[in-house]
């Protein structure tokens, strides 16, 4: 079902990890293995291989390593009680310890959409392990900003997130939805497709497809994510940082993109005419704006 275009190819290497409460997070190599390392992770309810029409253009320069939060895309699903960003985080430097005890010690260049960049920057100081990072429309807010109006976005879209349809008749029925989707009605053609096949799985009875990321899952995450989600001292990164949003001028971005008196210490770009999808909707402007930065920093 999925374009040509948009099919994920096999893994150079695959490596099973387990994080805390036996959770276990599936780590895969593509790319060049003898290029700088990137390390690439996605939003809430996602999986980073919906990501493959930005990071395929990276194959032939970059070692790429992506994978999942825990509960989402190729993971098993761990315990709900433990899916919050606190474990998240935790999960991440086992994950960075993974990858060097399986793929070899090498600087990397931490490359994160929204919730795993809020992640990123949760580490204390944020930045630490990495040689640099790329944060695309991170979801981070200012500490005197509107405290109220922020969280009750937070908590009404996880009732959303608790509203979604969790199951599909076949993978068709789910693109169609995704396509209509004022949320996603930018990206590319295919991406739909692409989608459906990485975001669903066959259905634990047998009827039908399932959510890979269940809505409870997803909803607990934007529960409880506010308080993880302040904009961190700019001035206390442990490499260097820059962050590629989407248009300020367009409704369906985050912070920072929509609050320029916040940008002040960030180095800053967007990307025009797109959303808080920027990756899906113009990759070929993300990976240029990602890539001036890098060669900016000589980590490329």
């Amino acid at each position: 079902m999925t374009t040509p275009e948009w099919r994920v190819p096999e893994p150079l290497d695959t490596v099973e990890i387990e994080a805390a409460g036996g959770a276990r997070i599936i780590l895969r190599r593509h790319g060049d293995v003898k290029g700088p390392r990137l390390i690439l992770s996605h939003d809430n309810g996602l999986a980073i291989d919906l990501y493959y029409p930005f990071w395929s253009r990276l194959q032939s320069r970059f070692e790429l390593i992506v994978y999942d939060l825990r509960s989402h895309g190729r993971n098993p699903t761990a315990d709900l009680a433990t899916h919050n960003v606190a474990t998240f985080t935790a999960d991440e430097e086992r994950i960075r310890a993974g990858i060097e005890e399986h793929f070899g010690a090498k600087p990397a260049v931490g490359v994160f959409h929204s919730l795993s960049a809020m992640v990123a920057l949760n580490h204390d100081p944020p930045g630490r392990g990495y040689a640099g990072l790329v944060l695309f429309d991170p979801p981070m807010y200012l500490a005197d900003g509107d405290h109220y109006g922020i969280d009750t976005l937070w908590r009404r879209l996880g009732m959303l997130a608790r509203h979604r349809q969790p199951r599909f008749a076949t993978r068709e029925e789910f693109a169609e939805e995704f396509r209509r989707s004022w949320v996603f009605e930018f990206t590319r053609p295919g991406v739909e497709h692409l989608a459906a096949d990485v975001l669903l799985q066959p259905a634990s009875d047998g009827d039908g497809y399932e959510l890979r990321c269940p809505r409870e899952f997803e909803a607990q995450v934007f529960d409880y994510g506010f308080a993880y989600a302040f904009e961190p001292d700019t001035t206390d990164f442990a490499c260097p940082v820059t962050v590629i949003g989407g248009d300020p001028g367009v409704e369906f971005s985050s912070l920072p993109s929509v609050d320029l008196e916040g940008l002040i210490g960030w180095d800053y770009d967007f990307i025009p005419h797109t959303t808080h999808f920027l990756q899906l909707e113009n990759p070929e402007e993300c990976v240029s704006t990602m890539i001036a930065f890098l060669e900016r920093e000589g980590l490329a």
